[in-house]
């Protein structure tokens, strides 16, 4: 048995929370052969891990789609296996290993990929919900909602492109809107088509589907959305063109992406026009719709946002930063009953004051330290510094406990504490861990009383728990604090499984975005 690194794979996605076939992007796939047909049983567990519960579909690439479960973590996955493995799963193995070096909250988890030589199989988030093409053949999002789930995808492509590859499968069926409103783009494909412009065009695309229910490319024998219409002797007719109450400026940018002609902006610069619109509270898109109002440039804003996407470097190379480190997912919002949107005090509608937007607290090896109150303190107590140092391939890692997933019954827990320097005011903390499963949650202090047992003992009956504790979380938790504080507890109190009878986890990085 062969293991992948952690990533994406390459099927497409359709169903509530599944991976399926998608018309918009089947068509030119090979058939599928008399071996890919090999099918697996319900109740077959797959790495004495992942049992298959219910197959959703296979796919003309060969590919068969599951609903399964995680037996040791006991949750949902989805799985998408392949008959045979080896050469021909390489292009889903390579999609998994490339999509594995990016971690976006916009960007399905994988937690597995598997080559057994006789099959191969990528085991991901389940994501229960809907493929934004699901929702779009019922009908068009209103445009603010239509631009959120835009910045969404941009956000999310920008991460990706940023490690120098591309996503190279961005349309409606690789979007899904989870049931709590979360965007996730799913499937990363690898071939040599594949290009960081192709993505961005399809940005626009996914874009011009939401206004409008239309695709605004033809392919041959798409049983999707339906062709974009076209005026003009043969021109892609505009959002605005098709229906009422479509923003100029949004319209504008949804052509500027669709033309070919013109120069790309990169994913980024396309995530940072649409900030304007989010990120929003967490809410349902399949709520009913109703009327909004949405935040509108000045008149001098839409005259210079052709050349403002394509040159103002400046501002993206500042977003391109609070991107890399402000990994916010961006949700959908409850329609505002009244049909407007409020704007944030000393802020006009669509231009957000200074303050809008959190950003990174710079700190140093010197301002994090372990907690550990009781139990050995000697051997765990060092590496805690490598949290800080911006790489998610570093970390500190806790001992491997035997026999019981709560530190072996040894002691009550370990954390790292965070001295912020001052008295900050805090909008969240992200932790991002090595692998999924652990029990976790934050706490806040005024003061460190010593690195010394009685110390951490102090620390854990003084502080005061801001969020959890929070079981099962996956490898990536964003803490809402929204107050002024100084020193912050990250309690971990049960570890995930590692092996059978042992368990342990490591962090690998943790942001505080202040404001």
């Amino acid at each position: 048995m062969t293991k992948v690194d952690e990533g994406h794979e390459s099927s497409s996605s359709d169903s509530t929370g599944a991976l399926t076939v998608d018309p918009e992007t089947t068509e030119s796939q090979p058939a599928p052969t008399e071996h890919s047909k090999q099918g697996s049983e319900v109740g077959e567990v797959l790495a004495d891990r992942y049992r298959l519960e219910e197959h959703i579909n296979d796919d003309p690439a060969g590919r068969q789609v599951w609903r399964g479960t995680d037996v040791i973590l006991r949750r949902p996955v989805a799985m998408v296996l392949r008959h045979p493995g080896g050469d021909a799963a390489l292009e889903m193995l390579q999609a998994a290993v490339t999509a594995s070096r990016v971690v976006h909250p916009n960007l399905a988890g994988v937690y597995d990929a598997v080559d057994e030589g006789d099959r191969a199989y990528v085991v991901r988030e389940w994501v229960e919900g809907q493929s934004l093409r699901q929702i779009l053949l019922e009908s068009p999002l209103e445009p603010r909602r239509a631009a959120l789930v835009t910045h969404a995808i941009a956000d999310a492509c920008a991460a990706v492109h940023e490690t120098g590859v591309a996503h190279g499968n961005v349309h409606p069926g690789t979007v899904l809107i989870g049931d709590e409103g979360r965007v996730v783009l799913a499937d990363a494909r690898v071939t040599d088509a594949t290009s960081q412009e192709a993505d961005v065009r399809a940005i626009g695309a996914v874009l011009y589907s939401a206004l409008t229910g239309h695709w605004p490319h033809e392919i041959e024998g798409s049983k999707a959305l339906p062709n974009a219409l076209r005026v003009d002797g043969g021109k892609i007719a505009s959002p605005r063109q098709i229906r009422a109450g479509v923003p100029a400026d949004l319209d504008e940018l949804c052509m500027l992406l669709l033309d070919p002609e013109g120069t790309a902006p990169t994913a980024a610069e396309v995530a940072a026009d649409l900030s304007r619109f989010g990120p929003a509270p967490l809410d349902s898109l399949l709520g009913p719709d109703t009327p909004v109002r949405l935040p509108r440039a000045t008149p001098a804003a839409a005259h210079s946002r052709r050349m403002r996407i394509r040159w103002a470097l400046a501002i993206a190379g500042f977003l391109i930063v609070a991107l890399t480190g402000v990994l916010v997912a961006v949700t959908l919002p409850a329609s505002d009953s009244k049909g407007t949107d409020k704007a944030t005090p000393g802020t006009s509608p669509g231009h957000p004051g200074p303050s809008a937007a959190p950003s990174p607290l710079a700190l140093t090896a010197g301002q994090v330290r372990i907690v550990a109150p009781s139990g050995d303190r000697d051997d765990e107590l060092t590496g805690a510094e490598k949290v800080l140092d911006g790489s998610l391939t570093t970390g500190w890692q806790t001992q491997q406990y035997w026999d019981h997933p709560e530190f072996g019954k040894i002691k009550p827990g370990m954390g790292l504490l965070i001295n912020l320097g001052s008295s900050s005011n805090v909008v969240n903390v992200e932790v991002q861990f090595d692998r999924p499963g652990a029990t976790v949650e934050l706490k806040s202090g005024t003061e460190d009383p010593g690195n010394t047992s009685q110390g951490d003992t102090k620390i854990l009956s003084s502080y005061t728990t801001v969020e959890g504790p929070v079981d099962n979380v996956g490898t990536r938790k964003v803490f809402n604090v929204g107050a002024k504080v100084q020193y912050l507890l990250i309690w971990i109190t049960k570890l995930p499984a590692v092996s059978e009878g042992r368990y342990q986890v490591g962090i690998q990085e943790v942001t505080v975005r202040v404001q």
